[in-house]
């Protein structure tokens, strides 16, 4: 998965999705499950689709009805949330769930 386009050609991986977001939004908006859950089923759809390497599958969402974003993106420098060593959660059900994953690694 990829909101990097020009980067991912160049570095020709095995096969990507390019996603038209905000870079740190390569799956979708926060606090949106449903939309990110298209976003990952297209994605990983499109792993097993494309045949030949190198190939980059342009996801057709849409961050906003404009493309005013990017122009703010450029601009106002890096928005994203900061990262940290311990697991964030959008909400307390997500937290329950992952707690109660017997696969899930942390």
């Amino acid at each position: 998965m990829s909101s990097a386009l020009d980067i991912t050609r160049h570095v020709n991986p095995p096969r990507a999705a390019f996603l038209d977001f905000p870079l740190g939004h390569t799956t979708g908006k926060p606090n949106q499950p449903t939309l990110q859950r298209e976003i990952v089923r297209e994605g990983l759809e499109a792993f097993h689709s494309l045949r030949e390497p190198g190939l980059v599958k342009l996801l057709s969402f849409r961050w906003s009805e404009d493309d005013d974003w990017k122009r703010g993106a450029l601009m106002g420098g890096d928005d994203r949330q900061p990262r940290y060593d311990t697991p964030q959660y959008q909400n307390e059900e997500d937290r329950s769930r992952a707690e109660a994953c017997e696969i899930c690694v942390t």
